[in-house]
């Protein structure tokens, strides 16, 4: 009789709609369930992520009749250590689209052939339609969303996967490496699939309907928050696709249209690993950006949300006292680090990734590029967010900077995004502005021109 199947969990902590799971289940035998605590990745993340992460990996082990194992160490060791303690015939994942996991797979591979020549079976991957699937006629890849979203949409979202009945969890034993939970001040979304799951459903059918004409106000609960749930794979977005299908109507279409951007932001990953932390477009490359102690002095102020403006600070202190950010606020502080404090994308997307539940290296990066003009959007190098008017227009009557902002929440209605104005001053405690918003923009506009030409 064959040994077992490993499955190797990754970014796929469910049971559900997991062909990976199903392939591992049919071998026979037997399933072995695995997640490798790998310290590159364990080392790089902040404590929300880390946290959220052990609470999903208990929901699964509680999926899994506390079989799931969790070994800590390089992938390319363990994996062949559980296989040769196992006796294991096969090994199957979800395909890793990103460069580190390309590469880690390929050494597994290898790796596992040394053991006998062990097979890493690879079944589905993160994404409604797997990268490097969707291409032009001629069979280049899309650089652009909009045409990427027409051919997403020729090639069709593939049906979700069926949820097995049961599985023949095989317990491996020995040593077991799951972390206690880093403590965070806040707390965090519940984890695993129940979870997920049950957020979505309560999304769709008290939300999605409005999601369309409210998704951009960082004041109102109008969007899915399943950023992180899709990001550890507790749900897959097809599941996500096919319901908010059935629900219909604009709002649907709309956060439908959120989950292929997310598709095409790995795609483009896939095509172009080295834009992961290399400008898509070199032609900005030579850019002058501003150092030296008064401009850390700045960064500081940005990371901290002491910027002197309040919507700035508001979404730059909801990060950090929830891990999360809503999508157009990540946009907005993006811009006033890159264009009003001159620096490097990449110093925002690394303390983005440090302190999101939700950090996804496709998605945060590439966004980030968007905003710095280095990416894939066609959109003019030229746009600058203007904090002011973007408080006023997503967070009209100021309930979200009052939220995130003790310092203001005396300030009435609107007021509250242009304090400097107020008849008594500033309100104490809160930090003058940093820096003058049209100088800065000036500057951001000279320099984009003089490496432009």
């Amino acid at each position: 009789m064959s040994g077992p199947a490993v499955m190797w969990f990754r970014r796929d902590l469910r049971v559900g709609d997991n062909p990976a799971l199903l392939a591992a289940r049919g071998a026979g035998g037997g399933v072995v369930p695995l997640f490798v605590l790998d310290p590159r990745v364990w080392d790089a993340a902040g404590p929300a992520r880390r946290a959220f992460l052990v609470g999903c990996l208990e929901a699964l082990r509680e999926q899994t009749d506390g079989a799931l194992l969790v070994r800590r160490g390089d992938p390319r060791e363990v994996v062949p250590a559980v296989v040769r303690e196992t006796g294991a015939g096969s090994v199957h994942v979800a395909r890793d689209t990103g460069p580190y996991g390309r590469r880690r797979d390929e050494d597994v591979r290898a790796a596992l052939g040394a053991e006998g020549d062990v097979p890493l079976e690879e079944d589905g991957t993160a994404y409604a339609v797997g990268p490097g699937r969707v291409l032009k006629g001629d069979g280049s890849p899309f650089q652009v969303f909009t045409p990427f979203s027409k051919g997403w949409a020729q090639h069709g979202v593939p049906d979700p996967a069926s949820r097995p009945r049961s599985v023949p969890w095989v317990a491996a034993g020995g040593a077991d490496d799951l972390p206690a939970a880093p403590e965070v001040d806040y707390d965090l979304l519940p984890a695993g699939e129940e979870a997920a799951l049950a957020a979505w459903r309560t999304f769709r059918d008290e939300r999605l309907d409005g999601y369309a004409e409210e998704r951009d106000r960082p004041d109102l609960d109008s969007t899915s928050r399943m950023s992180a749930y899709l990001h550890l794979g507790c749900v897959h977005p097809r599941t996500l696709v096919e319901e908010a299908r059935a629900h219909g109507g604009e709002g649907a279409e709309a956060y439908v249209r959120e989950l292929c951007f997310r598709d095409f932001y790995a795609d483009v990953l896939w095509h172009r690993p080295d834009s992961a932390w290399e400008a898509y477009k070199p032609d900005l490359a030579g850019m002058e950006h501003d150092t030296g102690a008064a401009a850390e002095r700045r960064v500081d102020a940005w990371r901290e949300g002491r910027t002197g403006f309040p919507v700035v600070d508001a979404a730059l202190r909801q990060l950090l006292a929830q891990g999360w950010m809503h999508n157009r606020m990540r946009m907005l502080t993006a811009s006033f680090l890159v264009k009003d404090l001159h620096q490097r994308w990449q110093v925002g997307a690394r303390h983005f990734l440090r302190h999101l539940v939700d950090g996804d290296l496709a998605s945060n990066n590439h966004g980030w590029q968007w905003v710095a003009g280095t990416g894939t959007d066609a959109s003019p190098y030229f746009r600058v967010f203007n904090p002011v008017t973007q408080g006023h227009k997503f967070d009209p009557h100021g309930d979200y900077v009052r939220r995130w902002v003790p310092e203001l929440r005396g300030v009435e209605g609107s007021a509250v995004h242009e304090p400097w104005d107020l008849p008594d001053g500033l309100p104490e405690g809160y930090p003058e502005r940093v820096v003058d918003h049209k100088a800065e923009r000036q500057v951001a506009l000279d320099r984009y021109a003089a490496v432009r030409g």
